[in-house]
């Protein structure tokens, strides 16, 4: 099983009047966007398919809303009703009905401000593809299981170490496909390695 990753957009986040709230708007906005190719993340660039959250909804994830996912500024929870999560054609929607409290009241004037502009989302790959296009490597990812999703300062890509092990897995896997003679080198290498008494 792989291990938790984050993306992030920059797209625009909303707020609203809401009827039934704590008195403060909520914030409305995409935390993902599908077929759209992310920045380069370390040898590689990701899509995001349509459908890669479908499952993680059907299932009913008790996903949170955090501030730059930070567990203890917790703005929603699904479970709680406070977060709500659906797709449309452009990718993962968000809505989010703020708590009246400091970090809540902090995040809305922060996003009115336009100090924070951007959403980013936390997951774990339960599925994913890859293919080369145009001499570039890409993933596709396909079915995930989500965390969270939060407005975030800094929109990064990080290149995830869980990320760059599934290239690494996929190139192996590609090479081995590719080449009809690498069982035989593998083995003439292992056989040199075990006739020099090299580990």
């Amino acid at each position: 099983m792989s291990e938790m990753e984050r993306r992030a957009f920059r797209l625009p986040i909303e707020l609203r009047a809401e009827d039934g709230g704590d008195g403060l708007p909520s914030i409305r906005g995409h935390a993902a966007v599908f077929n759209q190719k992310s920045e380069d993340l370390g040898g590689f660039r990701e899509i995001i398919m349509p459908g890669a959250f479908d499952s993680a909804l059907d299932r009913g994830d008790d996903v949170r809303a955090l501030v730059d996912h930070d567990p203890s500024k917790i703005i929603g929870r699904a479970k709680a009703g406070t977060l709500t999560l659906n797709t449309d054609s452009k990718g993962l929607r968000v809505k989010i009905m703020p708590p009246d409290t400091t970090v809540g009241n902090d995040i809305v004037e922060s996003i009115r401000r336009g100090d924070v502009d951007s959403m980013s989302f936390g997951f774990r790959t339960l599925s994913d593809n890859w293919r080369t296009e145009d001499g570039e490597e890409i993933r596709e990812l396909v079915d995930l299981e989500l965390f969270d999703v939060s407005p975030v300062s800094f929109p990064a890509y990080p290149q995830t170490d869980v990320a760059v092990r599934s290239l690494a897995d996929w190139r192996n896997k590609n090479s081995r496909r590719t080449d009809p003679d690498m069982a035989e080198k593998e083995k003439w290498v292992a056989d040199m390695k075990k006739k020099h008494h090299i580990t």
